[in-house]
């Protein structure tokens, strides 16, 4: 193509937790979705890693926000100033006097509104975007699962972010039956604080509280591989003297118990609106997890057991969404289920 160093095309997963942007089918970037603003100037001055590490430990003079809520942007403003200064980092690496244009794909969650549609599209725009494609996110972590999205047949996958679960059933290149619901990775991680000051007097913040998560997070009390138990240092509630306590995979299991369940509900309404003929592919095929929800301990044997259709969890479920809205990148001219 003439003056293809002057286009740029990225992937990018936009998301709650974090933001992934593959570039000629590498991971260019992998930062939370953080940014980090300094209140009297309402200029970002950190991003990502660097802005996480501000967290819950801020002055009164910076604020920490994350741009994504549930999936879709609440915040329009840092939302621009983190995907504008995202863009920035990947293209410090290029060496060009010119300002390329940049071809985009941006995975978005299935039940989004026009609005928060809209607002994607915006801020990509904004942030330098010349040719912005969306794809919603089943459809993107199918892809990116390796799954053949476009034959007749039904395949379902179920992608638990740090905002949403995306539930949903593929046939023919389109989504069939979709939920999208509001719990997930942020859900869990505020189970724990509240279970922590129930049962252990004990407060802690959000980024403990996900170290927690992530080093005994569980959903079935009996594993066959049990994570060392977890142990955590914090104020108690009456008092604020310090309080040691040690945690375990089976108090995570129980306090995560009620949100799993309600995935759990979202995944059989979905089968139950699912057609009988994809119904069968899906029983034979199994049925797909990803993102970072889907790491929790013994989570596909107890969706297994519960809806007697067996659940696999993908190579690496975190990225799923971004290889797929990356091999979308490369095929914009042939996928029909891409928006402009």
């Amino acid at each position: 193509m003439a003056f293809s160093f002057l286009t740029q095309e990225i992937a990018m997963d936009l998301g709650t937790a974090n933001t992934v942007i593959f570039q000629n089918d590498q991971i260019v970037l992998d930062e939370p979705s953080i940014v980090a603003i300094d209140n009297n100037t309402g200029k970002a001055i950190a991003l990502g890693q660097k802005a996480k590490l501000m967290q819950e430990r801020e002055n009164p003079g910076i604020k920490t926000v994350r741009p994504m809520k549930d999936g879709v942007i609440a915040d329009f403003n840092a939302a621009e100033m983190m995907i504008r200064g995202f863009i920035k980092q990947v293209n410090s690496k290029r060496r060009s006097i010119f300002t390329p244009n940049i071809k985009m794909v941006v995975g978005i969650p299935s039940g989004s509104t026009e609005v928060e549609i809209r607002a994607v599209r915006d801020s990509s725009e904004h942030a330098g975007g010349r040719d912005v494609y969306l794809i919603y996110e089943p459809m993107a972590s199918a892809l990116g699962i390796g799954l053949d999205v476009e034959a007749p047949k039904g395949n379902m996958v179920v992608d638990i972010g740090g905002g949403t679960t995306e539930i949903a059933v593929i046939s023919l290149g389109g989504i069939v039956v979709q939920d999208s619901i509001k719990v997930a990775g942020d859900v869990f991680t505020s189970d724990i604080q509240q279970h922590l000051r129930q049962q252990h007097n004990i407060r802690v913040g959000q980024i403990t509280a996900e170290k927690i998560k992530i080093a005994i997070g569980a959903v079935i009390p009996d594993l066959d591989e049990e994570p060392e138990p977890y142990a955590i240092t914090g104020p108690n509630l009456m008092t604020a003297h310090p309080v040691h306590a040690t945690i375990t995979y089976q108090e995570i299991a129980h306090c995560l118990d009620k949100s799993v369940a309600r995935i759990e509900n979202g995944i059989i309404h979905v089968l139950e609106q699912t057609p009988p003929e994809l119904y069968s592919d899906i029983v034979e095929n199994g049925i797909h997890l990803a993102g970072g929800g889907s790491l929790l301990r013994g989570l596909a044997k107890r969706l297994t057991e519960k809806i007697n259709i067996p659940f696999y969890v993908a190579d690496d479920p975190l990225r799923a969404v971004a290889r797929g809205t990356c091999l979308a990148l490369k095929n914009t001219e042939n996928y029909t289920f891409l928006m402009r």
